[in-house]
């Protein structure tokens, strides 16, 4: 998939995807700014400024007016926040490429912040944290990632704490959104059906103006650890969730690709081992699947599980067990191409459309500042030998990396670490 970046005299950087025959267009705009940039009291703030841009801005004074002309173009829009972007977007029919960009950039450059509709929104983003509070499956994340990096802006909540949520006043939006939202930290991305040469032109013109500010950092990430984390939340659940993970590589290392085959093998579609073992061999579990999550300057891999309570020691025992095998016997080579098939026919199912493509490569320019297409990736994987999964394997499955967090109807934290043994 062809594409082609630019990157203004201002610092801003253009991509462009053209799609042939596409009827449609996304538009998308990232910033490098997430929960990884956040000091403990701004925990929450850049999810809270992500829904406050859509509240008003100077030419469209209202949340409404926003809202009524993207459904008057029959358009798709949301915004989402990570830990180390923040990203808004629409999608709609290709002719509509300019209205779109016009809302989109208006609501980037020129947002209102009304101190009225920050009140109200209080209320909404600590629902949502209450929700996620409420979902096992979703709160067991925060405890692993609380788990691995403590009280470090990786080891926080996305959304942040609810005493935060209650304190932010209209001027700690205003200077975090001064410090983050400049030139050089802002990516556009449009993809679809497009003209690129129009797009560029269009997209240069309405930026023109965008804060020229220096392009301020986050603190790097500690990832260290000596002996194996264990973390265990009692919620009265019916089903105890759980994610056993090891420390791994940021998403620059070359043993990406051997870690991401080697989570093909592990847990990644029905004829996964875990999903076999856990699921089809001893009726234990509904989900099972593993997981890379690679940033800039630190990652992961994990597996997640939801299980009956009273067989997480089985289970636990079952899932190093799987882990310690790969390091003792090289993956088949009917397993191995059936592990790169999945990855690469998944990774092409999932880009197929334009705000697919969109935020794919709006992802890597902001956490990789270096671009690989979906063709350079599947390159990458199809060349990953036995051997290199075996020896990844080896290298982070050690009783140093290993972490367990748990989520559910489980007290007995003292048996659990016994079994954190690899």
């Amino acid at each position: 998939m062809k594409y082609k970046k630019t990157t203004l005299k201002n610092g801003l950087r253009i991509i462009t995807v053209p799609i042939k025959d596409n009827p449609a267009v996304t538009v998308l705009v990232m910033v490098e700014a997430g929960s990884n940039y956040e000091t403990k009291e701004q925990n929450g703030l850049s999810h809270f400024l992500e829904h406050m841009m859509f509240k008003g801005t100077k030419k469209r004074p209202n949340p409404i007016n926003i809202a009524r002309e993207f459904d008057a173009l029959g358009a798709q829009h949301n915004a989402f926040t990570g830990n180390e972007f923040t990203a808004y977007y629409a999608k709609g029919e290709f002719r509509h490429f300019e209205k779109l960009l016009d809302i989109v950039s208006d609501m980037y450059l020129n947002p209102t912040l009304p101190e009225a509709e920050m009140e109200k929104e209080r209320g909404v983003i600590i629902q949502e944290i209450l929700m996620y509070e409420d979902q096992p499956q979703s709160k067991v994340v925060e405890e692993f990632a609380k788990l691995l990096y403590g009280n470090a802006p990786a080891g926080r909540p996305i959304a942040g704490p609810v005493s935060n949520i209650k304190k932010f006043k209209k001027t700690d939006f205003d200077k975090y959104r001064d410090t983050h939202y400049t030139a050089k930290k802002t990516v556009v991305i449009v993809s679809g059906g497009i003209n690129e040469a129009k797009a560029r032109r269009e997209v240069s013109r309405v930026f023109k103006d965008i804060s020229k500010g220096k392009a301020v950092g986050k603190l790097p990430v500690k990832d260290k650890q000596k002996s194996p984390g264990l973390s265990v939340h009692w919620k009265k659940t019916d089903q105890t969730h759980v994610i056993l993970g090891f420390r791994a590589f940021d998403t620059k290392d070359k043993r990406i690709p051997a870690l991401s085959v080697l989570s093909g093998v592990l847990g990644r579609g029905a004829s996964s081992r875990l999903y076999q073992k856990l699921r089809n061999e001893l009726g234990a579990c509904y989900y099972v699947s593993s997981h890379v999550d690679d940033y800039s300057d630190h990652g992961n891999f994990h597996i997640s599980t939801g299980i009956d309570g009273k067989r997480i020691e089985e289970i636990v025992k079952v899932l190093l067990e799987e882990c310690k095998r790969l390091t003792e016997e090289p993956v088949s080579e009917r397993e191995l191409e059936k592990a790169k098939e999945y990855l690469c026919g998944r990774m092409y199912l999932g880009l197929e459309t334009s705000d697919a493509l969109a935020e794919f490569y709006s992802i890597q320019e902001t956490v990789k500042h270096s671009i690989k297409t979906p063709e350079k990736v599947e390159r990458e994987v199809r060349s990953v030998t036995a051997e290199e999964v075996q020896e990844v394997a080896r290298e982070i499955f050690q009783r140093k990396n290993l972490n367990l967090a748990v989520v559910g109807n489980v007290k007995n934290s003292a048996r659990l670490r016994k079994l954190l043994v690899i």
